[in-house]
């Protein structure tokens, strides 16, 4: 007997119909002799129009409030899926993330998770039951309901089945599989069979939608092998795993973008030392994760500091920088929502020179500027004009051979 955890994501629950589907899925795979702990999202665009509701009512919501608001879209899937399974028959039990004793930090909104109990879900699955578990959400130690950030049903289902020793991690989207590059943009576009957990990282790092960033860290870090699969097929889908000796002979494996980050710019700061942390320090207790940084040559003993922020922190980052500046005696701040970060991943960029030089010169053919540049040892990002973003896909797609055959 295998111990599966299945992952429906926002759009595979988006109705009664498909939550009819996956209740039908799920039984299939329990009478297959398996036990099954199902994790889901809430419907579809519900936790955008719960957020939207606060919103509403406060320019900036208090956050630990915002959680408890939003958690309430995954409780009611939970409850419909387990009704729709005991309707087919079956058994099955549904638990919100403070039942499970999903213990996080009090990071509202973007927590992490410390610790699972595994021991509930253990009991109901020896009693024959699914366990359908609401995804997004945890409780700190003072018991405060929080939220995992977008996507955050996906570290559920990889923590739970870690923290089970599951043997498999399926988690079930839209779409077939993880891409060389969004198919909604290229149609060239092709699926990949495999992935390891390094490139998969980068690439949810960078703006790809198929996984959350912090489910593949939890996969990496206990091996758990995750298929990403279509709910409304039964084709193959992609295989996230330990990275093996065939995946080096491909040196680009994909090309992601992000349109969701905002560029913070702090001009002529004073160049001495413990500047930098006096304006990323702020920053960071608020809970505000900052991805590119760029420091200009010093001049007459001034600088700028040039960074990105997610647009979903842009006010708060704001407010905190425009204090600082004054604080360090910057001469202004100045700010940049029309931008995007395209990047180039591959684990093959190892072992691969030219990777960048060609990189520039495509895009340069293409009289694309590039304003910000990153690297790691698999990964080049560039911060670009958001409406050169479609074209840059495309160009950089075609020109690494990613092009479907």
């Amino acid at each position: 007997m295998s111990l599966i955890v299945q992952k429906y994501g926002g759009t595979s629950v988006a109705n009664i119909d498909r939550i009819k589907n996956v209740a039908q899925r799920v039984l299939k795979t329990q009478r297959a002799g398996n036990q099954v702990v199902v994790v889901v999202s809430a419907m579809s665009g519900e936790t955008n129009r719960l957020l939207g509701l606060a919103n509403h009512a406060c320019e900036m919501p208090n956050e630990r409030e915002l959680d408890v608001i939003a958690s309430t879209g995954e409780q009611v899937t939970t409850a419909l899926l387990s009704m729709c399974i005991h309707q087919l028959g079956g058994e099955a039990i549904s638990l919100q993330g403070h039942q499970v004793k999903i213990l996080t930090d009090n990071a509202f909104s973007k927590a992490r998770i410390l610790s699972i109990d595994a021991e509930i879900l253990k009991k109901y699955l020896s009693q024959g039951q699914v366990v359908v578990v609401a995804g997004f959400q945890g409780v700190d130690s003072e018991g405060h309901i929080t939220t995992l950030g977008r996507g955050g049903s996906d570290t559920t289902g990889v923590a739970l089945a870690a923290a089970l020793k599951a043997d498999s991690c399926e988690i079930y989207t839209d779409v077939d599989g993880v891409y060389t590059t969004d198919p909604n943009i290229c149609e060239r576009a092709q699926k990949i069979e495999k992935v390891s957990y390094e490139e998969m990282l980068e690439m949810a790092s960078v703006g790809a939608k198929v996984l959350q960033i912090r489910s593949v860290e939890f996969g990496a870090k206990y091996n758990v092998p995750i298929h990403v699969r279509s709910s409304f097929n039964e084709n193959p889908g992609t295989l996230v795993c330990q990275e093996d000796s065939t995946m080096e002979s491909v040196v680009v494996t994909a090309i992601a973008y992000d349109k969701n980050e905002v560029k913070i710019a702090v001009r002529q700061v004073p160049d001495k030392p413990g500047v930098a942390m006096k304006v990323f320090s702020p920053i960071a207790l608020a809970n505000i994760n900052v991805d590119m940084i760029v420091q200009n040559v010093s001049e007459k003993g001034a600088t700028d500091l040039t960074f990105t922020v997610p647009k979903a922190d842009f006010k708060k980052a704001l407010q905190i920088v425009n204090a600082v500046a004054k604080d360090i005696g910057a001469e202004k701040v100045e700010s940049y929502e029309n931008i995007a970060k395209v990047s180039i991943i591959g684990v093959g960029m190892r072992s691969h020179a030219g990777v960048a030089a060609k990189t520039f010169e495509v895009l340069a053919k293409e009289g694309i500027n590039i304003q910000m540049i990153s690297t790691s040892e698999i990964k080049i990002s560039l911060v670009i004009e958001d409406k050169y973003t479609e074209l840059a896909v495309r160009t950089l797609h075609t020109a690494f051979g990613l092009d479907k055959k």
